[in-house]
């Protein structure tokens, strides 16, 4: 074996060979395009706190609006959620909440005239929903502490409380609301449009990571929609929580993601950068470092084709789910750690793409159930006791 010849590639256990011929080669032009046309731009609306909208007609060109839906393998979604997250976690925040949480949503537990109104435009990116469950005073706790409500009346349903966190929020043109039935105190869903009387939205900003994806708070003050806006398969926590699942492992998928990302910035930093008269990849920590940040990667990737293959079988739970975001965002925090500082100075600096990881990375660590409510559930799958109150 020839020890000298570079091996840049970060998927190094060919994780991406187990897809069909077709799939990979579709995937393969996904990360062509993905790396031309949002790598290189994407930086500067990080730095801004915006969302690069123009980018939407393009993402749709690659079928990310409708991913969902297209009867690909699970390997493939969640390879093509990786290779999104390896340029952005704001724009494949967006791709992925677009398709696990909305557009699967309506189309498993919608209604036929729901799903004819929203589905041809959700899946070319020309109508945008957000999923609108956690709120200010409720997050780990949302399923017995979720506050907002909804009550039923003549004129449809009146829908009043607030909602935190919430991505897309300033600008998607209807939210998938759960709200708390005042007759039945049972959780519900519905689709509210967020042009309605009653609801405002307000940006969070100054966020140390994803910087990208608006998340908002919203507020419904006496918020009227019509009746049938109530989604029927949505009508209990125990629907939404099947949604959460998938969504769960989704987030698995961007930490894995992630770190092809890392890897790839941090090796092009180290066979670039001259310090002591030679490349910093000849230093042996520097060596180690990417060793430690691909091993982790990898790690991270073949957890989550397993998973993949156990949603295609169908024996997928929450236990698992929570396992692989658990352990995929702890070893991507620690890639992104290992990558900043083989930048050095540099590594603070966002043109060098490795801090953008850093921060980012905090938020995969914390969203869709933080690392350690994540450890919890799987803490109560392999005890048989909770240690949730």
């Amino acid at each position: 074996m020839n020890h000298s010849i570079p091996f840049p590639e970060a998927d190094i256990l060919q994780v991406a060979d187990q897809l069909c011929p077709e799939e990979r080669e579709r995937l393969q032009k996904l990360h062509e395009f993905l790396q031309a046309e949002v790598r290189p731009v994407v930086g500067e609306y990080w730095d801004r706190e915006e969302f690069p909208f123009e980018l939407l007609p393009k993402l749709a060109e690659q079928g990310l609006g409708e991913i969902a839906l297209d009867g690909t393998s699970r390997l493939f979604k969640g390879l093509a959620y990786a290779e999104v997250t390896r340029v952005d976690v704001s724009v494949s925040a967006l791709v992925g909440i677009h398709n696990e949480l909305v557009v699967e949503l309506i189309d498993q537990l919608g209604s036929k005239e729901q799903k004819d109104q929203w589905l041809p435009g959700l899946r070319q990116f020309t109508k945008l929903g957000c999923f609108a469950l956690t709120e200010p005073d409720h997050g780990s706790d949302i399923a017995g502490g979720l506050a907002t409500s909804a009550k039923r009346t003549d004129q449809g349903w009146v829908i009043n409380g607030s909602k935190r966190w919430i991505g897309g929020g300033t600008f998607a043109d209807f939210a998938i609301v759960f709200a708390r039935d005042t007759e039945d105190n049972r959780i519900k869903g519905f689709i509210v449009e967020l042009d309605r009387e009653g609801v405002s939205k307000e940006k969070i900003s100054r966020k140390s990571g994803l910087r990208c994806m608006q998340n908002a708070n919203l507020d419904f003050k006496d918020v009227l929609i019509p009746a049938e806006n109530l989604i029927p398969g949505a009508e209990s926590f125990a629907e939404t929580n099947i949604m959460l699942k998938t969504s769960r492992a989704w987030v698995g998928w961007q930490a894995a993601g992630v770190q092809l990302g890392i890897f790839d910035a941090a090796r092009d930093y180290a066979v670039n950068r001259d310090q002591f008269g030679k490349k910093i990849a000849k230093f042996q920590l520097v060596q180690e470092a990417l060793s430690r940040i691909l091993g982790n990667a990898s790690a991270s990737l073949a957890m989550l084709a397993q998973v993949a293959w156990m949603q295609e079988k169908g024996v997928m739970e929450m236990p698992h789910a929570a396992l692989a975001k658990a352990t995929a965002t702890r070893l991507a925090r620690e890639s992104a750690a290992a990558a900043r500082a083989l930048g050095g100075g540099n590594g603070i600096l966002t043109e060098y793409e490795l801090s953008k990881f850093f921060n980012d990375v905090e938020v995969l660590y914390t969203y869709e159930g933080t690392y350690d409510i994540n450890s919890l559930i799987v803490g109560r799958a392999i005890t048989g006791m909770s240690a949730f109150v």
